[in-house]
């Protein structure tokens, strides 16, 4: 007999069958190893483990942005205003850095105290102007939501539209699993649209048309499309016309088009069009697209920011029916409001220090040294998989990720069988084991059947670890071949 209340058996099922790969078993493995090693006690064949698994960039060492965090601090404990010479002269705090501060502690009074539901006005007042200079198009205050992370803002508008188990969304597969964890805990339908690797990850129409028709016929009420640009595992960049492409297709199929923009600072080709942008432009030439409904999300978390634990965030909407929008109000407050001093990190990202700013030379240095950190790991790694047997790459044009091919012998193909796991899952334990880097299996993300990819963040510094997994490649393969 049960001698608990809850039980496997008796919890809600639809939180079983969500997953989340990219904190699954490979990385509750890869923190065991990390406890082993700060224990001492180790025998590992390597001496530290690289979580590569997660766009977690300051535990893999990027420094915080000086002006946030001086902010912050000021935020936390206004009492260090009262000593404004101190910070000066002793501490190396700029003028720009105190009048931020009590221009934020002016608007949310404190960061313990409970904002507006949608967020502090003020702090939503920047967000637009920022907005609006970004696209050259107006933004409206009221309709911007500050959120703990793009996460949550993605957790409200799944609630809102999925009413029932027949309520479809369609994905881009490959995809972050947030989106396919939340529609199952919510018992509703992800229905996948496959992006075109030959084409380095873009989207492609007729798939998209392919999957919502087979959808409709199978009696599922699609109701949005989700596009993650710049891509999340893929690291792609979508043109411009690739936006106005899916914007003309939702307002054709009546979709909500769900904008996942989190990356949009990190852009290595090209130049980052928003779908707020795209939107515009397309209304400004036929009104027609007047009734498109956009949410379009942005986070503190990645960029060159990387205040994930902070978790600050936005979500904008554009086009939504005012009954729909005073249901989303109720829905944010019932969680009462974002984390505050996320929300002030978000005003300081969407409103850093400007030219002529006494913060802004050293604000630039460090924004552009990430990035250009950034840019070269990735094509490092990327020209670290060119030279492996059986791995092809796309060129990095994005986010923080690579998503390769692999190709594995099939005498590997059928340990991984014996072994219980899908093979990209098989080669990547084995590289954990080996190395102690962790990566994810493309299987946690979706891929094309037949296809097997893992996903990489270019986040860990130095060069090290890129030789460890060539390394270990070079030997899986001897290893495994007939």
């Amino acid at each position: 007999m049960a001698t608990k209340a809850l039980t496997l058996e008796n919890i809600n099922p639809h939180v079983k069958t969500a997953k989340y790969a990219v904190r699954g078993e490979l990385a509750v493995r890869s923190e065991k190893y990390r406890s082993e090693l700060a224990s001492g006690k180790s025998d590992l064949p390597f001496d530290t483990v690289i979580s590569a698994n997660i766009g977690n960039p300051q535990q893999l060492d990027q420094k915080p942005i000086t002006f946030f965090r001086q902010v912050a601090s000021l935020l936390e404990n206004p009492q260090l205003l009262e000593k404004e010479d101190v910070l000066k002269s002793g501490l190396g705090y700029k003028t720009d850095v105190i009048e931020r501060a009590k221009w934020l502690l002016k608007e949310v009074k404190s960061v313990g105290a409970y904002s507006q539901s949608m967020g502090a006005t003020g702090i939503r007042q920047s967000v637009a102007n920022f907005i609006e200079q970004r696209d050259g198009h107006p933004a409206d205050p009221s309709s911007i939501y500050l959120s703990a992370g793009a996460s949550s803002g993605v957790n409200t508008l799944l609630h809102i539209m999925c009413a029932s188990p027949k309520t479809g969304v369609l994905v881009p597969i490959p995809q972050y699993p947030l989106y396919t964890a939340t529609l199952a805990v919510l018992d509703a339908v992800c229905v996948p649209y496959y992006l075109d690797e030959s084409k380095g990850w873009g989207t492609d129409l007729s798939k998209i048309e392919d999957a919502l028709k087979k959808a409709r016929d199978d009696g599922i009420d699609v109701k949005s499309i989700v596009v993650i640009n710049p891509g999340n595992p893929t690291g792609a960049s979508l043109a411009a016309d690739d936006v106005e492409a899916v914007l003309k297709f939702a307002a054709k199929e009546k979709l909500v088009v769900m904008a996942d923009e989190v990356y949009q600072t990190n852009v290595f080709i090209g130049s980052f069009t928003s779908f707020k942008k795209g939107l515009r432009d397309l209304q400004a030439k036929d009104d027609k697209y007047n009734d498109i409904e956009l949410a379009s999300l942005h986070s503190i978390s990645k960029g060159m920011v990387g205040e994930c634990g902070h978790r600050g965030g936005y979500f904008e909407l554009v086009g939504f029916d005012p009954a729909v929008v005073e249901q989303i109000y109720k829905f944010v407050s019932i969680s009462l409001c974002p984390p505050v001093i996320g929300q002030c990190i978000v005003e300081m990202m969407v409103n850093p220090p400007k030219e002529g700013d006494e913060s802004y030379e050293l604000y630039k240095t460090e924004y552009d040294g990430i990035f250009k950190g950034l840019k070269e790991r990735a094509y490092a790694l990327y020209e670290a998989f060119k030279q492996m047997e059986g791995v092809e790459c796309q060129t990095p044009a994005g986010s923080m990720y690579l998503f390769p091919t692999i190709n594995l012998p099939q005498k590997a193909i059928d340990a991984a069988k014996e072994d219980g796991k899908s093979p990209d899952e098989f080669y990547a334990f084995k590289l954990l084991d080996a190395t102690g880097i962790c990566v994810v299996a493309g299987s946690g993300f979706g891929q094309q059947e037949g296809t097997l990819h893992f996903r990489t963040t270019f986040l860990a510094p130095g060069t090290d670890w890129v030789g460890r997994m060539t390394k270990f490649h070079k030997g899986f393969m001897e290893e495994y071949k007939a």
